[in-house]
């Protein structure tokens, strides 16, 4: 049974804390979204505001209007490099990428891919799998054609419509899109992108700074909610399928695009100061995000608040 140390949820007459949050629509952000459902147990009030891209959020937190955000690093970063006064807090989830190609083109390999044109949503982890995985196969490549492949950027269940209707060769994208065009036999499994130096990609939870040093006692209270959510998904898979499909999806995902979008990612808490700077250095090496000034990790991870909120989270 998962519980918060006594004195976190001592009775209180005080009236729950308030916390805007910024989130995706992905599988495997899931636990995050799940956060609010238990806010009242941290004396909390979580309100949820979901997005397109990670990059969407960042006007919303400079405007003042999330106070933290779930997204894929490679967002977080390119905010914090333009001046978003944000920390990274913690991670939630792993892996969730897949590049998916045409079934009747017979791609087997991303070597494959010259001559293609392969769709890709900019600023996420997708983008950067996929440049690291053309350089290793020494293919080059630009949004503009004359290159070994032809780069389209769109969002997410755009890149879906356009694999169905073949204007795209391929695409690079996350979960549970990927898995959904393969069940519907529009995509065909190219790779999974995690044998490059990168790995798997952790989607990071960033938080202002004004919340991290002015409601400290907020921030701690949010993050072990944030550590009973993902611990209860971890725990209870039956209860993490249930929300994703139902809350999330509103049953537009079935059980089957679900545990195979959950095959390839996984939930987690954790994230590493290492991950985050050699991150950075592949943006800076492929020019996503386009940073003047790349943020060094140490600079602005902050895991102090994660490491508590394990500790008095009893599992």
């Amino acid at each position: 049974m998962i519980a918060l140390a006594s004195a976190a949820i001592a009775p209180t007459a005080q009236a729950a804390d308030l916390v805007r949050l910024g989130n995706l629509k992905f599988a495997h952000y899931g636990a995050v979204a799940y956060m609010k459902e238990i806010a009242p147990k941290c004396n909390l009030k979580i309100e949820e505001r979901v997005f397109a891209k990670g990059l969407d959020i960042v006007p919303a937190i400079i405007a003042g209007e999330i106070d933290v955000s779930a997204s894929a690093l490679e967002a977080a970063i390119s905010g914090r490099a333009s001046g978003v006064p944000v920390y990274l807090v913690g991670g939630f989830a792993k892996g969730g990428v897949r590049i998916v190609g045409r079934p009747d083109l017979n791609i087997h390999s991303v070597a494959d891919l010259k001559g293609k044109k392969v769709g890709v949503t900019r600023g996420g982890p997708q983008e950067i799998l996929l440049f690291t995985e053309l350089a290793k196969n020494k293919l080059t490549w630009s949004d503009k054609p004359g290159k070994d492949v032809q780069i389209i950027y769109m969002g997410y269940p755009d890149l879906n419509q356009a694999l169905l209707a073949k204007e795209i060769d391929a695409m690079s994208q996350s979960e549970p899109y990927a898995t959904q065009a393969m069940h519907k036999k529009y995509g065909a499994e190219i790779m999974k992108p995690y044998d490059t130096p990168l790995g798997e990609p952790v989607r990071a939870l960033v938080m202002t700074e004004k919340m991290y040093k002015e409601k400290r006692d907020v921030a701690a209270r949010f993050m072990q909610c944030f550590v009973m959510a993902t611990r209860q998904f971890i725990a209870d898979p039956k209860l993490a399928e249930k929300y994703v499909r139902e809350s999330m999806f509103k049953n537009q995902v079935t059980s089957d695009d679900y545990q195979d979008a959950m095959n390839n990612a996984s939930f987690t808490e954790n994230i590493t100061t290492e991950h985050v700077q050699q991150t950075t250095d592949y943006m800076v090496k492929y020019n996503i995000g386009r940073m003047a000034t790349p943020p060094a990790a140490k600079d602005w991870v902050k895991l102090d608040l994660l490491e508590a909120a394990q500790k008095s989270v009893s599992k």
